[in-house]
């Protein structure tokens, strides 16, 4: 099933994005009830595994429409002086949100690196899997408030040093499948002396450690999973992966994974559609940097940032390698955009972690949102020009593959220099802008308010599935209005041990209606629906005849 349709106008490829608004980002973690701080276990040992730090989640595990937040935690490596556990926080709608975490069954001690959100079961209630060092969980919502660990009922036996993790239906049989990022071999009892000047310890790196295949979980239905890591072809022992996005590189409808590895070269698996992949990330260009080598990738993700109709990808990288922007020219070639703009010069001394596109002030172009922040406290003595806490960087999508460095202009909250490493994004307030949630290395998490951005108009699209799994990740929504045609797909994953609110958000930026709305759905069913209006949120049910507004 060639998606043919997302092939944009010529016309469009070249066009400028309308003028900026008057986006301003407030810090509203106190305010809205975010009391967190991650513990990342460090107690002078210097263990590898301290420097990653962990993700964070928009996800509505309610059903009342309004995305709630889970913030994953780590934990003491011995005896210590307090406890610590990942962090559920509802949505109370009014702007503040209540931690639940012991009411849900969360309130587990584990060394938790990331998190993803989907229905496995496609029962209406969106589940999750954290990974963590001494094993994942996979967590099934009960539909109550409460969470059952069902790790072990579902065949799932992941103990390798985990990331990131992201659902998808790769055999596109109706039921969300998962992948899981797995970094290095690496245990406390075999941690290694490392040094900067020779004298002191400092962490490693990952060059120091053996590789570790990720895995593929295949779900068999039942809430059963078999590992089908190595019949798939993407069980590569040499790996060090950090992040992951799901994608369709080719149109096809069979969704592609592309794994950012640290220091080894970055895989791109294509969906040869018969339940195997093939790694093409070396003709396709993204395995290396420009200059051949292996780059220390972290965060990821992949949109259409440019209207052409194709997936690109995202890639932010360790200081003094720049982030990568790869564009998709459509030949199954990606020629990495950054190092000629703007992007990759202000990038260059920075250590990106969590990294997204996303339209953050609803003029219908997609801009980047970069999350920074070292790895190692000393490195200022070694390197001057980079610093540990770094400000996170924003770039506004100008059209024309162009791009504005807008950290003055939006405000002095966001730029504070911080350890950056998960981040996600939600309209959290049902406002019709994006808000943003960062986590911290040792640190806080921060929530920031989008004020200003719906000065334009937006409509928001939420999927659900019938034929298809439940959530509709893998659907291509694409929506017509004056200003040309978008497209975005419902995904998991993307970023750095994180996940975004799976609603889609289109901004619209003065357009007064919604012309039409088209989804392709993994089942293969293409979906016209008629026009709606702007500044709405519409749930759209594979097979129903139109769009039903949420109230």
């Amino acid at each position: 099933m060639k998606l043919a349709f997302l092939m944009a106008p010529a016309a469009l490829l070249f066009a400028a994005a309308p003028p900026a608004t008057n986006v301003q980002f407030t810090d509203v973690t106190a305010a809205a009830g975010i009391k967190f701080k991650h513990n990342a276990g460090k107690a002078g040992k210097k263990y590898l595994p301290e420097t990653l730090g962990s993700g964070c989640a928009f996800f509505d595990y309610n059903n009342d429409n309004w995305p709630d937040i889970i913030l994953v935690n780590g934990k003491n490596w011995g005896p210590g002086p307090r406890k610590s556990y990942p962090a559920l926080y509802k949505n109370n709608k009014n702007g503040t949100f209540t931690e639940v975490t012991q009411e849900a069954g969360l309130m587990i001690e584990m060394q938790g690196m990331g998190v993803a959100a989907g229905d496995y079961d496609n029962d209406g209630n969106i589940d999750l899997y954290i990974t963590a060092m001494e094993g994942d969980r996979l967590f099934r919502n009960l539909g109550n408030g409460k969470f059952a660990d069902t790790t072990k009922a579902a065949g799932i036996a992941n103990i390798d040093f985990a990331t990131s993790a992201a659902w998808l239906d790769y055999d596109r049989d109706g039921k969300l499948d998962l992948f899981v990022a797995n970094y290095v071999k690496w245990t406390q009892a075999g941690d290694l002396w490392c040094s900067l000047d020779g004298q002191t310890k400092s962490y490693c790196t990952p060059e120091s450690y053996k590789g570790t295949s990720s895995k593929l979980y295949r779900n068999l239905g039942g809430g059963k999973f078999e590992d089908a890591s190595k019949k798939a072809g993407v069980a590569d022992p040499t790996s060090k992966s950090l992040g992951i996005a799901i994608l369709d590189i080719d149109g096809n409808g069979y969704p592609d994974i592309f794994v950012a590895n640290d220091t080894q070269p970055n895989k791109l698996y294509k969906n040869n559609g018969n339940g195997t992949f093939s790694d093409v990330a070396v003709a396709a260009g993204v395995a290396f940097g420009e200059d051949g080598t292996a780059r220390g990738a972290m965060g990821v993700d992949s949109a259409d940032y440019d209207r052409s109709g194709r997936a690109h990808l995202l890639v932010g990288n360790f200081s003094n390698q720049m982030l990568g922007l790869y564009h998709n020219e459509g030949t199954g070639l990606f020629v990495d955009e950054a190092p000629a703009n703007n992007i990759g010069r202000i990038s260059l001394l920075y250590l990106a972690f969590g990294v997204f596109f996303w339209d953050y002030d609803n003029d219908g172009y997609l801009d980047i949102y970069v999350a920074n922040g070292h790895i190692e406290e000393e490195i200022s003595r070694v390197q001057p020009r980079v610093k540990y806490a770094q400000n996170p960087l924003l770039f506004r999508n100008l059209g024309n593959r162009k791009f504005d460095h807008v950290n003055a202009k939006v405000g002095a909250a966001i730029n504070r220099a911080i350890v950056a490493r998960g981040a996600a994004y939600a309209d959290f307030d049902r406002d019709g802008d994006l808000d943003l949630l960062m986590s911290t290395n040792a640190g806080p998490a921060y929530l920031y308010r989008n004020d200003g951005g719906n000065q334009n108009n937006w409509v928001r699209i939420q999927t659900k599935g019938t034929k298809s799994n439940r959530d509709g990740f893998g659907a291509v929504v694409r929506v017509k209005s004056a200003g040309g045609q978008q497209w975005l797909a419902v995904r998991s994953g993307s970023s750095y041990c994180s996940q975004s609110d799976r609603v889609l958000t289109f901004g619209l930026a003065k357009d007064k209606k919604v012309d039409a709305i088209e989804v392709i759905w993994p089942s293969g069913e293409k979906q016209n629906l008629p026009a709606v209006d702007v500044n709405k949120t519409y749930l759209v049910e594979e097979g129903a005849k139109a769009a039903v507004a949420v109230p």
